[in-house]
Formats: C-alpha cells, sequence, structure tokens
C-alpha cells in the first residue's frame, strides 16, 4: 500500500466527509475511464462525441476529467445516443 493509500485510509477512517469524497472522486474517476474509452473506440473527437451524445462538448470534457458527478440519467442518455447498454453493478469491496 502506498503512502497516499495509507494516508487515504487513516483520514477516511477519521472523517466521514474526507471518506464520502474519496468514494465519489473514485466513482467519477470510473466513469470518466469508461466514458472515454468508449468514445476513442468510436473513434471520435469530444466534439464529435458531444454531437453524438447530444451535449455540449464541455460537458463531456469535464466527465472525461472526472470533474462531474455524471448522473444516472445522463449515462443512460450517453448510452442510448451511442447504441450501448448500460448496465450498473455491484461488487465486494476489497
Amino acid at each position: 500500500m502506498s503512502k497516499v493509500d495509507e494516508y487515504i485510509e487513516k483520514r477516511s477512517a477519521q472523517d466521514a466527509d474526507f471518506a464520502k469524497q474519496v468514494e465519489q472522486e473514485d466513482i467519477n474517476l470510473e466513469v470518466a475511464i469508461k466514458v472515454r474509452s468508449l468514445r476513442e473506440d468510436m473513434g471520435l473527437t469530444q466534439r464529435e462525441f458531444a454531437q453524438v451524445i447530444g451535449k455540449p462538448q464541455s460537458t463531456v470534457a469535464r466527465i472525461e476529467n472526472g470533474n462531474m458527478n455524471a448522473s444516472t440519467k445522463m449515462l443512460s442518455d450517453i448510452a442510448k445516443a451511442t447504441k450501448q447498454r448500460l448496465t450498473i453493478q455491484f461488487e465486494p469491496v476489497h
């Protein structure tokens, strides 16, 4: 475990708000990776992808940078526009 991971674990145990923020950032990063991978697999620029999904390019950039809490509605809209099926799954915490 890295020193950063140790710090996050220790601070999360002491500060519930910090723990929630870390959890949300993890979700945002996972969504960012998935959306960017989808766009790149489609061979599209952010601007082209934004046109396909009917959102501004700035929204795509914020999602891909992990700076946006993308709602399930937003993800559903992206899935529908790109002819994908959105799945949400639960996995055990390590």
